[in-house]
């Protein structure tokens, strides 16, 4: 992505006026683990952070891109509550937690480690805690020959990510649309929320 540093920083000055996702409210509506620990996986410009540690959460976000780990580190250097790593999902240490939040970001996982990502992922949400995430589907445009590998997945690989959740949302888009730099793309989305069964 580094190689891409221009778009990426379009990209996040167009979201740094988004606000956080109603998946996430649903998420600590949801969470019943006892946990007020988040982990933000690919925290982008940090919307959803904000929201999560004004609800009294100890909030871990993470990702990839320097420019988003400076922006968020900036944007909650005065927020005790708040730790940003820049890190990927293959790498990043995953701290027990209530709520888990990986929206839009899950695409550009390492698809070779992707089944051990997952696991650690999985096993660090405490019972009763919530996952709120976004995986790529097969027909999406950037599901081949994207400028990094990604990691796109059948409806039914999505599905069986959750054998140890029951599933509260599963919604599926298929559709052209805008990216948020203007350009239209095949947009093939599986977007999950899941609560972890004890």
């Amino acid at each position: 992505m580094d190689n891409n540093t221009d778009v990426w920083q379009q990209y996040y000055q167009k979201a740094l006026n988004r606000p956080h996702s109603a998946r996430t409210e649903l998420a600590v509506n949801l969470n019943t683990s006892g946990l007020q620990v988040a982990v933000d996986c690919g925290c982008g410009t940090g919307s959803d952070i904000a929201f999560l540690s004004a609800h009294g959460y100890q909030v871990h976000g993470f990702d990839v891109n320097s420019d988003s780990v400076s922006l968020c580190r900036e944007r909650f250097a005065g927020d005790a509550q708040v730790s940003i790593s820049q890190a990927a999902f293959e790498d990043f240490a995953y701290p027990r937690c209530g709520v888990m939040i990986a929206h839009s970001s899950l695409f550009f996982a390492d698809p070779a480690r992707f089944a051990a990502t997952w696991q650690a992922m999985a096993s660090s949400l405490a019972a009763g805690g919530v996952f709120s995430g976004d995986f790529m589907g097969m027909d999406d445009s950037w599901a081949t020959g994207y400028r990094t590998a990604t990691a796109p997945m059948t409806r039914q690989q999505v599905t069986d990510l959750f054998a140890g959740f029951d599933i509260i949302q599963l919604h599926e888009r298929n559709e052209q649309g805008i990216t948020a730099l203007g350009r239209t793309k095949q947009w093939h989305i599986f977007s999950v929320v899941a609560v972890k069964r004890s």
